[in-house]
């Protein structure tokens, strides 16, 4: 209360004073922070908060006063910069970057000061969303004033931490009580610092002495037995990782990974060349899963060959190179020994490649470059742009001399990566399954409805737990829609409409046909190279089907025949009983259209690509654009905030061959002739758009 008092007091003075009103102002396209600590005090410490005060200037000139707010320093080597980074805790939650992130008091103003780019951390959040990591810290970049000094560009960033729209597992009671569940969630940190000194804030693995902070629950919070379980699955994963049998998809270390999250931060960290990203390296764990999951990624300044102390890294691995020999460096080291893991990382990555991962990067470091234009310039009047400020490989004289390097790394890094992951492929090839003809040829533009033949009850899922169950039906129920795409050999990935998750079986071990295990089915992050995302839809008599996964070897199968919504489907025995067992019998009906309602190529909003813009307003604050001419996608708004969202370009045939924020632009012109669907998700509803290019 006192504080807040405080906090008034200040703010009446200056306003009668006429300190405040009308001179905060921007100075370039970005927003523009002023800060002004009480009574003008230096921010000298990292650890103790300075009273502070905040205007937030937005790109529309509207400011925001935030009266109750503290500021200390953060950062390890970048702290004893001329240009320091920053930590912000307001009094009350703050929904700083808008609607879709995080609502919180802590946020972080990265200096970026070691990167002459100002954007590499920028890039590598762009890359995690792109290669699927579920949290990517967002990036508003920002003016920033600090005590009527101008100061620079600034990144205003997610503080990694446990929260809706950050990492988002569950948060556990505090206080603990006798029916706590504490298997869950957890954030834990790979930490080369070791910053886990007091108390029980972090842990050495007992096989390879691995530094292991505790960042969730914190030091304040956390429980002797919320420690020592966290602890014991840490050395449970790593007991495993290192056995005789931790190749063994049972008694080894993969039921201990999330083999999608474990791929694609693996691919991210490499595909940035971060030297420190075995070095500090994030991975947590939801409440009643066994597994680890990895990310997010942080601090890339050092990233895509800005480091002289290893050097030009273009054509070398970070698991080889980088600072993480004595940290996460023995499991990496440990896990390429596995062909499994190698298979992985080479399938993935095709994947990523295939869907435009160098095109993608390109264009966001373009789209930065021309977002900054204003801004750098204004930084580099204030700190100089030709003289070493931290590790550096190359200087220049030119802000796009340094845009240029970047863009260079990026277009040598990527293709090296395919060759450098292949060299670890076993020998003989994976084996490739036998090639199979379809029964189901599904429209890859339509959203089905699944129904039980026996109850009528249609395939949903439970939002709580991501189990999938039988529910009655719901018109225009989109959590009760799916999406059906094939797969090579005949196999078919369906995803959930509402959520974009796949349905999955979760069976382990090595089932087959015969084993009655009972598994319930779950959605799952789709990974269409996961088999146990990979479904043979069998046909049956009169429009009948079944749906046989391609891991398990197992029926879905409607448990007991129960009508009553919630009734588990479960991954059951696949034999004779398959074509007269109403409890495993399936019926497919095309409900909705992605496109709009769009049930054909010949009708709907679609454009011709001729010399013009072709328009497709679907809202009052944004628009599509087609320039066929410039071979462009791009969305429009009055706000830029309207665009906060992803957007996916589709083939004919479902395939998707481009994905962009709404806010940038997304370049077609090396797609082939033919037509496309763009598809995205905005306030819970899903739109699409045709457009041919010719």
């Amino acid at each position: 209360m006192f504080r807040r008092i405080l906090y008034l007091f200040l703010f009446i003075t200056c306003a009668c004073a006429g300190a405040w009103a009308g001179e905060h102002v921007r100075l370039t396209n970005l927003p523009h922070v002023y800060i002004e600590t009480f009574t003008g005090r230096s921010i000298t410490s990292k650890s103790n908060y300075v009273l502070a005060r905040m205007w937030l200037v937005d790109e529309a000139d509207n400011v925001q006063f935030f009266d109750s707010l503290e500021i200390r320093g953060r950062g390890n080597s970048t702290w004893g910069m001329a240009k320091k980074p920053y930590k912000l805790k307001f009094h009350e939650k703050e929904k700083l970057l808008g609607k879709g992130h995080a609502n919180t008091k802590k946020w972080t103003l990265l200096a970026n000061h070691g990167d002459k780019t100002l954007m590499r951390n920028a890039v590598g959040s762009a890359l995690g969303q792109f290669v699927g990591l579920k949290f990517n810290p967002a990036a508003r970049f920002v003016d920033l004033t600090l005590n009527g000094q101008f100061v620079g560009n600034y990144q205003l960033s997610d503080h990694v931490d446990v929260r809706p729209h950050r990492v988002d597992v569950a948060e556990q009671d505090l206080p603990l009580t006798g029916e706590s569940n504490i298997t869950g969630g957890y954030l834990l940190e790979a930490d080369g610092f070791a910053d886990f000194q007091n108390g029980r804030t972090g842990f050495y693995s007992p096989k390879r002495s691995v530094p292991v902070r505790i960042h969730y629950p914190d030091e304040d919070d956390i429980a002797t037995d919320q420690y020592r379980y966290i602890r014991n699955s840490v050395y449970d994963f790593e007991q495993r990782l290192f056995s005789d049998q931790f190749d063994d998809p049972v008694r080894g270390y993969r039921p201990r990974v999330d083999s999608t999250s474990l791929a694609d931060w693996y691919i991210a960290t490499e595909a940035s060349g971060n030297p420190d990203g075995f070095w500090s390296a994030y991975f947590y764990k939801h409440r009643d899963d066994d597994r680890f999951y990895w990310g997010p990624l942080w601090d890339l300044d050092i990233a895509y060959g800005n480091d002289n102390r290893i050097g030009d890294t273009r054509r070398k691995l970070m698991k080889d190179v980088g600072f993480g020999a004595s940290v996460m460096g023995p499991w990496v080291t440990q896990l390429w020994k596995d062909e499994w893991f190698a298979r992985l990382i080479n399938r993935r990555y095709r994947e990523v490649v295939e869907a435009g991962l160098a095109d993608f990067m390109l264009a966001k470091v373009d789209s930065l470059a021309n977002l900054l234009e204003r801004s750098q310039q204004r930084n580099y009047e204030r700190w100089g742009i030709s003289q070493r400020t931290l590790r550096e490989c190359v200087l220049y004289s030119t802000y796009d001399q340094y845009v240029d390097d970047l863009r260079s790394y990026i277009s040598v890094h990527i293709p090296y990566l395919q060759e450098a992951f292949a060299a670890y492929l076993p020998d003989e090839p994976e084996p490739k399954p036998d090639p199979k003809v379809p029964d189901f040829l599904p429209d890859t533009l339509a959203c089905y409805v699944i129904s039980n033949l026996g109850t009528g009850t249609v395939v949903d899922f439970d939002a709580a737990s991501n189990a999938v169950c039988g529910n009655a039906p719901v018109e225009d129920s989109e959590s009760q829609q799916w999406l059906i795409r094939p797969l090579s050999g005949g196999y078919m990935h369906i995803t959930n409409r509402m959520t974009g998750l796949a349905l999955n079986d979760p069976t382990e071990g090595e089932p087959t046909a015969s084993t009655e295990v009972g598994w319930q089915l779950n959605v799952a992050a789709p990974d269409s190279l996961d088999t146990r995302q990979q479904w043979d839809i069998v046909s049956q008599l009169n429009g009948r089907w079944n749906l046989v996964n391609r891991f398990s070897q197992h029926a879905a199968n409607l448990s007991g025949g129960n009508s009553a919504d919630g009734t588990g489907i479960i991954s059951y025995t696949s034999d004779g009983r398959n074509s007269s067992s109403n409890n495993r019998l399936w019926t497919i009906e095309a409900v909705d259209w992605i496109a709009d309602g769009i049930r054909s190529i010949d009708n709907g909003p679609w454009a011709v690509g001729d010399s013009q813009f072709s328009i497709f307003n679907f809202q009052s604050d944004y628009a599509l654009a087609y320039d066929a001419a410039g071979g462009r996608l791009h969305f429009g708004a009055e706000r830029r905030s309207d665009l906060a969202f992803a957007v996916r370009v589709y083939d004919r045939s479902g395939r998707q061959v481009r994905t962009f924020r709404a806010s940038d632009e997304c370049d077609v012109s090396a797609l082939p002739r033919g037509l496309y669907v763009v598809s995205w998700r905005v306030r819970g509803r899903q739109h699409s758009a045709k457009f041919m290019k010719q």
